[in-house]
């Protein structure tokens, strides 16, 4: 099955690789290939912030990535469909991931998952049993999860925010608290992350805008992070830039610490 895969991932890489070479134009499509991504993030990881910083945009169906020599720095993003993969290459394209500029276009070879959702697919025998057993587990799931009221594509950890009674103090949301927010300064207060946002996540989307110094995440309190910044103009900047940008379809709320 390894096997298989990375050589339908060659065949696709290398279909991808003539276009760049030879100026033909792919056509829009439900999948986007990335390279230039920064080769020393582990595999698990890198899927997860893909999907992190690509989910904004639509429901994914699938992320590929291999460990693969040939294939390291390039990923397959796969939404249900054109509309969000056009508006996620659109948005996204030289986005700083990791310390380095995303390229994104369409991928030239068609996605399985998206080959069986239009009836194209056909199936390789060596992996028919196996991508059955998988649907049998999925289809389960994500009956388990309607039946508790969360949402397949994403399953509750990624739907879920903190508890108020979990969050010491919420830096002047209006909506949540009526005390005052904390005055400006350099150090920004974020809420309403993922449970699985990372420090590595977090670092990504935030180093990008000068000034930067560190984040911090509290492990008791999932959910809420602090960045700190040079000065109180370099952290606003930044606050201004992110407020609202979606992790795991939860879009960030910053103000500025209390101190």
């Amino acid at each position: 099955m390894a096997l298989l895969e990375r050589k339908d991932m060659a065949e696709v890489n290398n279909n991808i690789n003539n276009n760049s070479s030879t100026g033909t134009e792919v056509s829009s499509n439900m999948t986007i290939y990335i390279n230039n991504l920064n080769e020393k993030i582990k595999i698990d990881e890198l899927k997860k912030a893909l999907h992190a910083v690509f989910s904004q945009f639509g429901k994914i169906l699938e992320i590929l990535a291999f460990k693969t020599l040939k294939h390291k720095g390039q990923a397959w993003v796969v939404f249900e469909d054109v509309q969000s993969a056009s508006n996620a290459m659109r948005q996204m394209q030289s986005f700083p991931f990791y310390d380095k500029p995303m390229r994104i276009q369409y991928a030239k070879t068609k996605s399985d998952i998206v080959a069986k959702a239009d009836g194209t697919f056909v199936p390789r025998e060596k992996r028919r049993r196996h991508e059955e057993k998988g649907k049998k587990k999925k289809d389960q799931h994500d009956t388990n999860q309607v039946g508790v009221g969360l949402t397949p594509a994403y399953g509750s950890t990624y739907v879920t925010t903190p508890p108020l009674s979990q969050i010491p103090y919420l830096g002047g949301v209006k909506s949540m608290v009526p005390e005052a927010p904390a005055p400006p300064n350099n150090i920004l207060f974020i809420q309403n992350l993922p449970n699985e946002t990372t420090t590595m996540m977090l670092q990504m989307l935030f180093q990008q805008y000068a000034g930067f110094k560190e984040v911090r995440m509290v492990e008791t309190k999932p959910g809420i992070a602090f960045v700190e910044y040079g000065d109180e103009m370099q952290s606003t900047v930044a606050m201004h830039a992110l407020q609202g940008f979606k992790l795991q379809q939860n879009s960030m709320l910053i103000t500025y610490a209390k101190k």
